[in-house]
């Protein structure tokens, strides 16, 4: 009976050792600004896990928790430890190398087994999903509409109230986790600060589960794709310079001596971005408007230009009409078309 006796204080002696290890390896991890793939922090996290494991090996061999007992039976020392599954689950879900499917169905069980767990000592009462892997389940009926906004309501509100309550349980335990750095700390103030801490992980792990769910028929389609060839992506049309050009003569210019650039004339060239709806149908003629609108603007400015000069007597204008008159002395109007001339 000694002996037992010696024997199972040892056991708790290393049991509480280990888990301290554990929780300050866990608590470096949540902490730390490295990435989480990093090989530091995923060696952190395989270390951490190890000794939440054998904690949790302890704690099955020493039959520790049992259904038939309430939260108010169970040792005050011994409340912390029925977080070791929801410590595992969140570590789980952290660790890179192993196929994404198999961690997150890891973390699912930890989760689950937690969350049923704080049930069976009244610590919540919510609803423990369960697993239908492996079983036939029934398609759900098409909702309606409202039945599908109803649902969206309840589940926002159900967010809403679920990070307000995790706020608050923030800051409870922010002050509870003061008070346990104390030397003198009480068995009441030890019992809050780990019932605290349940209700805080039972938050987590129902916002895991949730994820979960959602990142399941991902993984899945990705697994069964995986081996099918990726579809080709259609050509691209490599683009090609487009000359535009005033009107239909510059086009036939244009074209006779670029033929293997592709001319055309404003109103085609609106056309066609018309037929590739690029630009309104109704905008052909106020293109060509405005163009020929700026064009003669240009010309009216240049003989206001010219009007201004002979009025200002400029030299150099006087003596540039003197030149164009001498000129059509010399060279009367059409002496130099020899068409249809013998």
């Amino acid at each position: 009976m000694a002996q037992n006796e010696a024997g199972n204080s040892t056991d708790e002696t290393s049991l509480k050792n280990i888990f301290d290890q554990a929780m300050k390896l866990f608590d470096n991890i949540e902490n730390s600004n490295e990435a989480t793939n990093s090989d530091p922090v995923q060696m952190t996290i395989k270390s951490a896990i190890s000794k939440l494991e054998k904690a949790t090996n302890l704690v099955s061999v020493s039959g520790m928790f049992s259904k038939n007992e309430s939260l108010d039976e169970l040792p005050t020392e011994t409340l912390q430890y029925l977080l070791l599954p929801a410590l595992l689950g969140t570590l789980t879900l952290k660790l890179v190398g192993p196929p994404r499917k198999e961690l997150i169905d890891v973390a699912e069980i930890y989760f689950k087994d937690f969350l049923q767990r704080c049930k069976d000592y009244g610590v919540t009462d919510v609803e423990v999903p369960q697993t239908t892997e492996g079983t036939e389940v029934a398609l759900p009926r098409p909702q309606s509409e409202q039945a599908k906004i109803a649902n969206m309501v309840l589940s926002r509100e159900a967010k809403i109230r679920r990070y307000k309550e995790m706020k608050e349980l923030k800051e409870k335990l922010s002050t509870l986790s003061k008070a346990m750095s104390l030397p003198s700390v009480d068995d009441e103030t030890k019992r809050n600060y780990f019932t605290t801490m349940l209700l805080s992980y039972v938050s987590q792990a129902l916002d895991e589960i949730s994820s979960i769910e959602q990142e399941k028929p991902l993984l899945e389609y990705m697994e069964k794709h995986a081996g099918e060839p990726k579809p080709k992506e259609r050509p691209r049309t490599p683009l090609r310079p487009v000359i535009i050009t005033r009107d239909a003569v510059q086009k036939a210019v244009y074209g006779a001596g670029y033929p293997a650039l592709p001319s055309m004339t404003i109103e085609e060239f609106y056309d066609q971005r018309v037929r590739d709806g690029i630009f309104p149908a109704s905008g052909t003629n106020i293109a060509h408007t405005n163009i020929q609108s700026t064009e003669a603007d240009a010309d009216e400015e240049e003989k206001i230009r010219k009007e201004r000069l002979e009025e200002e007597d400029d030299l150099e204008e006087l003596e540039r009409k003197r030149n164009m008159d001498e000129y059509k002395d010399d060279h009367r109007r059409g002496w130099g078309n020899r068409h249809n001339r013998s």
